[in-house]
């Protein structure tokens, strides 16, 4: 083989070897895990908030994902930290956090030689929370007074508590007017028929001329028949 044919097939050589090994750096540029792989969205689940982080990286190369709450670009609170292995197809991890409207959170990935930075900008949420607070009615109701409480019964008492002794006529409750004091009941007869207390000298005097009046009689007729016999 001649010189020039050996210069030339090492110079194809060199040729090939040199596009693999553009291709071979090309395509692990291609694999390698980088920030603008992930991203981060602030979302509502039901009336709970959450903070979801998702990672497209096709190598799946584990990355550990932080969040934390922010206030004037500082720290507040760290929210959570969780590792994620992404795909071609997209890899979402979530974070429970019930963030507030216009809330500023940092979100940090670090996979271990290939990234160690925040996702930039920082996540801010949404200005309407997920769970709406009811509104107060436009006109209170009216007060209503409140109700009187109505005395319950006092519990009854023995009736030789309850009842009390009758009080005693006054002098001048118990004499009644002379006109309406009821006779005895052996003078009923007497107050019928308007007699006094003289009734009973009445009845004597009465009986004794009875008695003057039989004599007499049985006197005259005894004198009528010694007259007949002479």
């Amino acid at each position: 083989m001649s010189v020039s044919r050996r210069a030339r097939a090492v110079r194809v050589l060199g040729v090939v070897s040199a596009s693999a090994a553009l291709a071979l750096g090309a395509s692990g540029n291609a694999l390698a895990c980088d920030i603008s792989e992930f991203s981060a969205e602030a979302k509502c689940d039901g009336d709970k908030g959450v903070i979801t982080v998702t990672d497209v990286d096709p190598a799946g190369i584990p990355a550990t994902v932080t969040v934390y709450l922010e206030n004037n670009g500082a720290d507040v609170k760290k929210i959570g930290e969780q590792e994620v292995k992404g795909s071609r197809e997209g890899t979402t991890i979530t974070f429970a956090e019930n963030w507030k409207p216009d809330a500023e959170y940092r979100i940090h990935v670090k996979a271990a030689g290939y990234v160690d930075e925040d996702i930039k900008p920082n996540l801010v949420t949404p200005a309407t929370a997920c769970k709406k607070e009811e509104e107060p009615p436009s006109t209170p109701p009216a007060s209503t007074p409140p109700a009187t409480p109505t005395p319950s019964a006092s519990p009854s008492q023995p009736a030789e508590e309850s009842e009390s002794p009758a009080p005693e006529p006054s002098e001048s409750q118990s004499t009644s007017p002379a006109g309406n004091v009821p006779a005895p009941a052996g003078d009923s007869n007497l107050a019928e028929t308007g007699a006094d207390s003289n009734t009973g000298i009445i009845a004597g005097i009465a009986a004794a001329l009875v008695v003057v009046g039989g004599g007499a009689v049985f006197f005259g007729m005894r004198r009528r028949g010694a007259n007949h016999d002479s």
